[in-house]
Parts: C-alpha cells; sequence; structure tokens
C-alpha cells in the first residue's frame, strides 16, 4: 500500500464514521497499521496500531485524533436531509471507485437514504438498479453483470449531479 492509498483508507473511514457508518475498532486499527506501513507519520497513528483486542474501545477515540493530526477530519452536514444526500453521494463515490460492489451500494442509497428523502427524482435511477439486482433470477434475459454496470452509471450520473443539498467529498 502507498502513503496515499493509506491516506485514502484513513479519510475513507473518517469519512464513514462523520456520516453515521459503522467503522469497527478492527478496522481502525488495521488502517493504522497500513498507515504506518505506507510511511505515513502522526502522533497518534502508532498508539492506534498498536491497540490489543482488550484495548479496542480506545480506538474511536484515538482515531479521532488521528483525523484530526492528518487533517482528514470530516464533519457531516448538520441539516439532516443535507447529511442523507452527502451519504447518497458518498456510497456513490464508492461505488465509482470500485471500494463498494455496485449492487451492494445501490441497495445501501436505496434503504438508507431515499426512503429519508421521500425517494427524490435524482436518486430513482440507482433505486430502480438497486430493485432490479434484489429481484434478480438466473432465468431473466438480462445477465446481472449488465445490471452491476448500470448501477455503476447510475452512481456517476448521481455524482455528475450534485445538487444544493450536497456536501463535497473527495
Amino acid at each position: 500500500m502507498t502513503r496515499d492509498e493509506a491516506l485514502k483508507q484513513l479519510r475513507t473511514l473518517a469519512q464513514a464514521r462523520a456520516l453515521g457508518r459503522h467503522v469497527g475498532s478492527d478496522r481502525l486499527i488495521q488502517a493504522a497499521v497500513d498507515a504506518l506501513v505506507a510511511d505515513v507519520d502522526a502522533p497518534s497513528l502508532p498508539l492506534l496500531a498498536g491497540l490489543g483486542r482488550h484495548e479496542e474501545p480506545e480506538a474511536q477515540e484515538l482515531f479521532g485524533h488521528v483525523a484530526e493530526e492528518l487533517g482528514i477530519r470530516f464533519e457531516a452536514p448538520a441539516s439532516p436531509r443535507a447529511a442523507k444526500w452527502a451519504l447518497a453521494h458518498w456510497l456513490a463515490a464508492q461505488i465509482v471507485d470500485g471500494s463498494l460492489d455496485p449492487a451492494r451500494g445501490a441497495d445501501l442509497i436505496w434503504a438508507e437514504v431515499a426512503m429519508d428523502l421521500d425517494y427524490p427524482d435524482e436518486l430513482q435511477p440507482i433505486i430502480e438498479c438497486a430493485i432490479h439486482l434484489a429481484d434478480w433470477d438466473e432465468g431473466w434475459d438480462i445477465p446481472m453483470d449488465r445490471l452491476r454496470e448500470d448501477a455503476l452509471s447510475a452512481a456517476r450520473a448521481l455524482i455528475a449531479h450534485r445538487g444544493p443539498d450536497t456536501s463535497t467529498l473527495e
């Protein structure tokens, strides 16, 4: 893992936590280990990387220090609506960069965002993909890979058309 990849991993975890996603202590500790191996330097990083199993409860707080020290701390929008839009765009970005399976990402946007936003028109293409992917079976004429590609295209379109309620996520 390169230094840039390690920083991206840490940034993604900071964003996930800020957007209300569960990030286990084990993932935070492993990301710290990866970052140390990749020559990322922050005072709290070795402390986080060195936590043992019985010290895992300390990982969440230590990760906050690491994020602050590296300048990757992320604040979700204060408005619940804007925070949901930020989550939708963040999930779409994860689909596009390949770190989230398109079927899983489309389903998460459908289940965790769309309903709370009252199924806005901007999310309809990815919601339709999620429905098709959830209902798909081997008897369909459309291959599963095609549906995944459609979800990827819908995620790209969602990212390209950010609205006023969105926050910029890198």
